[in-house]
């Protein structure tokens, strides 16, 4: 059982560190890809089978349900930095102490957004002036998609432990499985049940509550110090409060860009149900490249905290540079093919030619720069890893979602068009990738003059 545990961990804090890098990413990068089959086969299915309506009702509640989540998910990026801390730091009662405090949280999070999901989706809906033959099948998708939430917070949470000690591969093994599944029930609750969006709603929430029993069936399962033990379920006051510290800033900051993206999602709303439907998929085609860098966010923040922890800081910055070198070739790389194949791509989610021009607009403006976006998200991870959450919130907020909030009552409210709007998003990603790198800098500079190069930073 030791030597089973073992092969599934990742020694971040010793040896050449690009291997590992890529060991732990690219598992990460390939579960990223499965949860967003979740999100795409609903979107194909509905498209194909149901009509553009019902895919524009599914694919508009994405920002919506980003807004009411990402203070929630924020904290399990809390849960995923204290764990790799303390881990490295070898404080293993403290690591058992965040395991507990971090389930339980996440299921009284899950149980909240139930009825704030619920009750809210009508109204916000309308209030993102959501076309009249899009919203009621758009209100249905996002009640029984919250009805799903402590299912969704609790895989969250759960697999923010398995990251910080280095596994990253088992969670991959179970959105495998919980993919399949996805997909065999889309098809069956649409087209043999003819349950529209409300089936593919069901499908997701069912297949999501697979990869979470898994999840936690290993945490219980587990050797050592991130065990989970149903019966010691407790909230620790001051885990939970170094979670907050440092998920809250994080949460907040994925709201708040999810209310720039809801605003934008607005003023595309305003074009008709066929440019929403082409933004639809142009999106959904976007998040593959999206989530694949994401890895590298995740990475950095893992092997940070942990090497932070251990108080090995001159590895912190190499751990940089090659999650900088790794996010910006994958995304020129996935962005750009994404972008020349985006006619086939986009013709997988509907056959509608207006849908497709529509979508090729958005992917020309935002797919093939979307690089500039993992680079900010890589030193984002970086400086949260080393306990800096409060900086790269208000950096983040101000740049990025100010910048595209002025846009769109500026810019935008000048020059309406499509492409007017979508530039706002690479010119706010490369002005804060470069406020962030200036912060690294500062922040790391501080770091040495306090501890040294080779102290422990978390005694």
């Amino acid at each position: 059982m030791k030597k089973q545990k073992k092969s599934y961990e990742i020694d971040m804090c010793n040896g050449p560190l690009l291997g590992k890098i890529l060991l732990f990413a690219v598992p990460l990068m390939l579960s990223g890809i499965l949860q967003l089959l979740f999100n795409a086969a609903d979107i194909i299915v509905v498209g194909r089978f149901v009509g553009h309506q019902a895919l524009a009702a599914v694919g508009s509640t994405g920002s919506l349900i980003n807004l009411l989540i990402n203070v929630f998910i924020g904290l399990s990026v809390g849960t995923n930095v204290l764990v790799a801390n303390y881990y490295g730091a070898k404080r293993y009662e403290q690591v058992r102490e965040t395991v507990h405090t971090s389930i339980l949280t996440s299921l009284v999070c899950g149980t909240a957004l139930i009825f704030l999901g619920v009750f809210l989706a009508g109204p916000l809906l309308t209030l993102m002036g959501t076309p009249e033959d899009v919203l009621s099948q758009a209100a249905l998708y996002m009640r029984i998609y919250f009805a799903g939430m402590p299912i969704i917070m609790l895989y969250n949470f759960g697999s923010a432990v398995l990251r910080a000690i280095g596994d990253t591969r088992r969670p991959l093994y179970f959105l495998l499985l919980a993919g399949i599944i996805n997909v065999l029930l889309n098809l069956f609750f649409v087209t043999q049940l003819h349950l529209g969006v409300a089936g593919v709603a069901l499908a997701t929430v069912s297949s999501q509550a697979v990869s979470a029993g898994l999840v936690v069936r290993t945490l219980m399962k587990s050797e050592g110090c991130f065990r989970l033990e149903l019966s010691k379920l407790k909230i620790y006051p001051e885990r939970l409060k170094q979670m907050i510290r440092i998920g809250l800033p994080a949460g907040m900051q994925g709201a708040i860009f999810s209310i720039s993206n809801v605003l934008i999602q607005s003023s595309i709303n305003s074009f008709g149900s066929v440019a929403m439907a082409g933004s639809t998929a142009a999106s959904n085609i976007e998040g593959f490249v999206y989530t694949s860098m994401n890895a590298f966010h995740q990475t950095a923040i893992s092997f940070t905290s942990q090497n932070y922890g251990a108080g090995k800081l001159n590895r912190i910055n190499r751990i940089l540079f090659l999650c900088l070198s790794c996010v910006a070739a994958v995304g020129l790389g996935m962005g750009n093919l994404a972008y020349c194949f985006g006619t086939q791509l986009l013709g997988i989610y509907s056959s509608d030619a207006a849908v497709i021009s529509y979508g090729l607009t958005r992917m020309a403006y935002v797919c093939v720069p979307y690089f500039l976006c993992g680079l900010m998200d890589v030193m984002v991870g970086s400086l949260r890893g080393m306990g800096y959450s409060i900086m790269p919130m208000f950096v983040s907020l101000t740049g990025a979602c100010g910048i595209r909030i002025l846009w769109i009552f500026t810019v935008f409210s000048w020059s309406r068009s499509l492409e007017t709007l979508f530039l706002s998003y690479p010119i706010s990603w490369g002005i804060t990738a470069a406020v962030h790198l200036t912060c690294y800098f500062f922040a790391m500079r501080k770091k040495k003059a306090l501890y040294g190069s080779d102290s422990p930073a978390m005694s």
